[in-house]
């Protein structure tokens, strides 16, 4: 049945799930209310929107996207029996009450396109001037990338993909949210052999199914972090992956997993991967423990990429130039592009975007530094003699090549850490 967009081949449906079959959602097609949320999200999907944000305003409905990182408007509504009808509509779809208009909701919808079978993860919360809908769009596509198309630099990946091949240990990806921390997760399970390991994941909430062979939990008020994780460890696990460590309680229970034999993946929220460290130590860790399970922690961001379609020659500041530290040496054969904006690129001047990492591999210098309770200043001096690079060293080297630009690469990492 078409939706949204008549007479134009595009097949759109929001799919209703019961007892674990679906089934499509009702509603008649010819509803103006049906057809203006279908629409929202066709044109959020060609978009390559993560959220669609409906935002009510007092005589008006502010629908939004998140291209790339960043908020677009896409349309206000000013119809009140139309925004009403449209709020209820999303409600119905994500299983939500649609009489509950005083407290927060969560919910999931499920739909298709273009026989493409997605999700989108749903927070409703009561504001002054309405109820206010945020939803995450979780396509499974996005999700089957290898790590290879994260944009690791090419040492970064090569250590990465080692130490996913060790027995036993910790791997921790840290970085704020929405930093791609997920993703690089996923792709790391992708490497692994589910065949003949056992792997299980807690996570909250699960964003994305696997096809085969992968255990997932989601943590629910019921169901915590520490209680999943205790049930998942007389499960026979060979890998867990915690979606993020949370709590003290959460953090012993994983190093204790990866003590006895089991390899852990996880993320954390710190500014760069040395803090990590310290970041463990403030969570209640012992430091000697932390030394003996982490195997390597990872950082990353997520800049913008200039758009091929409307790139041009572009002359950086001074201030940019000394933010980035380029020695100027360098700025005699240095070339610097931006993009100017073109209908390809919604006039942004970048379409897509890519990572930058670092990523501290914890040698034995580094785990005797950990058990003397060494400083993170002292512990990054050990890293750089190791080899050792920083996000803004590979933010560098990104807009050097021509891939982002210099603004991107200061709002995403230039925080006074690295001065």
């Amino acid at each position: 049945m078409m939706y949204g967009m008549r007479g134009s081949g595009r097949m759109f449906r929001i799919l209703m799930r019961h007892a674990g079959v679906s089934r499509e959602m009702g509603g008649e097609e010819l509803s103006l209310a049906v057809q203006r949320v279908d629409q929202m999200f066709i044109q959020a999907l060609e978009a390559g929107a993560s959220d669609i944000h409906m935002h009510p305003e007092r005589n008006a409905l502010r629908i939004r996207f998140r291209i790339d990182g960043v908020l677009h408007e896409h349309e206000v509504i000013t119809q009140p029996d139309l925004i009403q009808a449209m709020i209820s509509r999303v409600k119905l779809a994500a299983n939500m009450h649609l009489d509950e208009k005083r407290d927060t909701q969560d919910g999931r919808i499920d739909m298709e396109y273009l026989d493409r079978r997605l999700s989108a993860r749903v927070s409703c919360i009561p504001t002054l001037n309405g109820e206010r809908i945020v939803m995450r769009i979780l396509d499974p596509a996005r999700m089957q990338v290898n790590l290879d198309s994260l944009g690791m630099p090419q040492d970064v990946i090569a250590h990465w993909r080692r130490a996913l091949q060790v027995a036993y240990g910790m791997l921790v990806v840290t970085g704020p949210t929405g930093s791609g921390k997920t993703s690089t997760l996923y792709a790391s399970l992708h490497t692994l052999d589910r065949v003949h390991r056992n792997i299980v994941t807690v996570e909250d909430p699960v964003e994305y199914e696997f096809p085969d062979n992968v255990m997932q939990v989601q943590v629910t008020e019921k169901i915590t972090f520490p209680r999943a994780l205790r049930a998942m460890l007389r499960h026979d696990p060979d890998v867990i992956m915690i979606g993020e460590i949370r709590d003290r309680e959460s953090l012993q229970i994983g190093i204790q997993a990866a003590l006895t034999g089991h390899l852990v993946l996880s993320t954390l929220h710190t500014n760069n991967a040395i803090e990590t460290i310290s970041r463990m130590i403030d969570m209640g860790a012992e430091d000697y423990l932390i030394a003996a399970t982490l195997q390597c922690a990872m950082a990353q961001r997520l800049v913008r990429v200039i758009c091929p379609d409307c790139r041009v020659p572009y002359q950086p500041t001074p201030e940019e130039i000394a933010a980035l530290k380029i020695p100027q040496e360098w700025l005699a054969q240095a070339r610097f592009f931006a993009g100017k904006g073109c209908p390809k690129c919604m006039n942004t001047g970048y379409r897509g975007r890519t990572g930058i990492f670092e990523l501290l591999r914890i040698s034995p210098a580094i785990r005797e530094a950990i058990v003397n309770r060494a400083s993170s200043d002292q512990i990054m001096q050990i890293a750089v003699k190791e080899g050792f690079r920083t996000m803004l060293d590979d933010g560098r080297d990104k807009v050097l090549r021509g891939i982002t630009t210099p603004r991107e690469v200061i709002q995403a990492v230039y925080a006074g850490v690295y001065e």
